[in-house]
């Protein structure tokens, strides 16, 4: 029997959060050992984690990773503190729109020699989310394995920092053809390392969940509802989705309302958009919900108005609910949908996403043509486990 253990860092509501769970649900026992490592034991999924891998005790120190400077001196993790406010004072003349990304390399960086290490050495070692500095210098392993959720050719990121993360590992696996594809474009000195391993999703799952009886303004909603379960950061787009609902507003259509679930950092600023352009009765915050998918299935048509994406799990979810869903043409989207068969894909602007609600709103035959095709796909893809069981 192989021991494995899997890095992550915690168990809040998220897109990468579910498809971790489903790995999770569908590995083979019987054959391999399974540790998971979470830098924090918090999150509204932890009650949701399967009992069958072994929960390691949580670490005070890696858990810093996502408190606020005060939190972290408060714990009594000065040394912890000074790395992010060096990382924090490094990241300061980058000006672009996530340059986070660039902050969490350089805490990284800095902390890495005050950080402890797994004592115990693994047949193989996967890295789940990134950053993927636990996994690449505090594990032993004779086997490593990042995973990227995300289009990394769109991420603004100090290139030589991580060229020297990515070559501890003997594999990178993406979510997707496109995702794969977006990487190698960025590192193509790693083309031989990176699979592609779709994210496992569990269609019983999400229909059972998607009957739950619960508190759902939606359904006394007669309005035109189109939902979206998303982080609220600049990589979904929310507030171009804003900008849109504006749009299909001036051009009349009144009785159209957007739904959306989820939290995240740029909450205040677009509520303030919401505020600012006198949306606040059609652009409805639902907040951060362990359980989506009631809100889906209420829905006419799901969106994902997204900047970039490695492969969104909610559009697989949605599909699986059998809604009519858009997305974005962002650059992996042609591994998301069929356009025009089981999925609609608009232009990446708050024009474009205007414009295709507009379509799907008139024309119901599409709809219904995109929702007829989702139930004839087949969701069970627990045979992507095998892609992975053969790197191991």
């Amino acid at each position: 029997m192989k021991n494995i253990v899997i890095a992550s860092f915690d168990m809040e509501v998220g897109g990468v959060e579910r498809s971790l769970i489903s790995l999770l649900n569908n590995f083979d026992y019987n054959n391999y050992k399974i540790d998971l490592m979470l830098y924090s034991h918090t999150g509204d999924f932890m009650d949701l984690l399967p009992k069958k891998p072994n929960l390691l005790e949580e670490s005070k120190t890696y858990k810093t990773f996502r408190m606020s400077i005060g939190q972290i001196l408060k714990s009594g993790k000065p040394v912890m503190g000074l790395a992010r406010i060096l990382a924090k004072y490094k990241a300061t003349t980058d000006r672009s729109s996530e340059s986070g990304y660039k902050q969490m390399q350089y805490m990284w960086k800095y902390a890495l020699p005050f950080l402890p290490k797994l004592e115990k050495t693994y047949d193989v070692a996967i890295s789940y989310l990134w950053p993927h500095y636990f996994v690449a210098e505090k594990v032993k392993a004779r086997t490593k394995i990042a995973w990227i959720h995300t289009d990394f050719s769109t991420v603004e990121t100090e290139i030589e920092i991580d060229i020297k993360m990515w070559n501890k590992f003997n594999y990178i696996v993406a979510v997707s053809d496109d995702c794969r594809n977006a990487f190698i474009s960025k590192y193509p000195i790693l083309e031989k390392k990176v699979k592609v391993i779709e994210n496992i999703t569990s269609p019983d799952f999400v229909t059972t969940l998607s009957n739950e009886k619960m508190d759902n303004p939606m359904l006394d909603d007669s309005r035109f509802k189109v939902i979206t379960v998303a982080r609220l950061s600049h990589a979904k787009g929310i507030d171009n989705a804003v900008k849109a609902l504006k749009v299909l507003k001036d051009r009349g259509y009144v009785d159209i309302a957007w739904y959306v679930v989820g939290y995240g950092g740029d909450e205040d600023m677009i509520k303030a958009l919401v505020e600012e352009n006198d949306l606040e009765d059609s652009f409805i915050f639902l907040g951060k919900k362990k359980n989506p998918y009631p809100y889906m299935k209420a829905a006419a048509i799901y969106v994902q108005p997204s900047r970039y994406e490695g492969k969104a799990v909610t559009v697989g979810e949605a599909q699986i609910l059998a809604k009519p869903v858009m997305i974005t043409n962002y650059p992996t989207a042609q591994s998301q949908v069929k356009d025009g068969f089981d999925g609609y894909i608009c232009e990446l602007s708050a024009e474009g996403i205007a414009d295709g609600i507009e379509k799907l709103y008139q024309n119901t035959e599409l709809r219904e043509k995109l929702a007829t095709n989702c139930t004839r796909n087949n969701y069970h893809n627990g045979d992507e486990l095998e892609k992975l069981y053969q790197l191991v």
